[in-house]
């Protein structure tokens, strides 16, 4: 499971100070940052202006989503794609089953968590974290900021863990991200934790079928928006 410890939120309130002060000065010193800049300054903005997104307990992105939320300690609130684009989508393995990686990222201790878990049984999807929050699940700050990050219960050193129940499923969630993100369908964009810059992991791990699973969310991309429950 991802671990963030780098990531945690009283870290970031001591050094984004003084561009807290900046922005509260004055908007020339906002302007001569430049357009490259835009996602940060974006994320401060909404982070030290009070202003809050509605939420309604219980709301998911994903049609037939379980709401089971992470520990607030495991995520940050934001408001992407306003404060952070998004445009990646994180495949992850966590070395547990399915009722253990949900307890784990209720545990604030943990320190990380990612938006969503899928079961190998059915392809039953959970929700732990909306996809406007930053979830330390990638253990790389800007790569966190940027993805979505899906767990899939299961070893990755047991192929039996990846059913075609939870591909189907998990390649639906993920076209579902992809087109409210306008993220391209490819291998650039989703891609493996093992993937992720400064990151030594092997998960999702060597029997991940990709070419099989990018078929797959193609697939389920070109059918349309995913209405239906995924599994029970």
């Amino acid at each position: 499971m991802g671990e963030d410890t780098g990531d945690r939120q009283s870290t970031e309130r001591r050094s984004d100070l003084p561009r807290r002060a900046l922005l509260v000065g004055g908007t020339a010193g906002v302007v001569g940052l430049g357009f490259a800049n835009r996602d940060r300054l974006n994320a401060w903005w909404w982070r030290y202006s009070g202003t809050r997104v509605h939420r309604e307990e219980g709301e998911v992105d994903h049609p037939g989503a379980e709401w089971v939320p992470a520990h607030s300690a495991n995520y940050r609130t934001a408001n992407r794609p306003r404060d952070f684009t998004v445009d990646r989508v994180v495949i992850h393995m966590p070395e547990a089953d399915y009722d253990v990686t949900l307890r784990v990222f209720q545990d604030p201790s943990h320190g990380a968590a990612t938006h969503y878990v899928v079961r190998s049984s059915d392809g039953h999807v959970a929700q732990l974290a909306r996809e406007l929050d930053v979830a330390y699940h990638a253990g790389h700050r800007a790569f966190n900021e940027r993805s979505v990050g899906i767990e899939h219960e299961g070893w990755a050193d047991r192929p039996e863990y990846l059913t075609d129940e939870m591909y189907a499923s998990s390649a639906r969630l993920v076209a579902g991200i992809c087109a409210r993100h306008d993220i391209p369908v490819d291998r650039e964009h989703i891609v493996g934790h093992n993937e992720v810059p400064e990151v030594v992991r092997v998960c999702p791990g060597p029997h991940w079928d990709w070419d099989r699973y990018l078929a797959m969310v193609a697939e389920a991309a070109a059918e349309g928006p995913d209405e239906a429950p995924d599994g029970a």
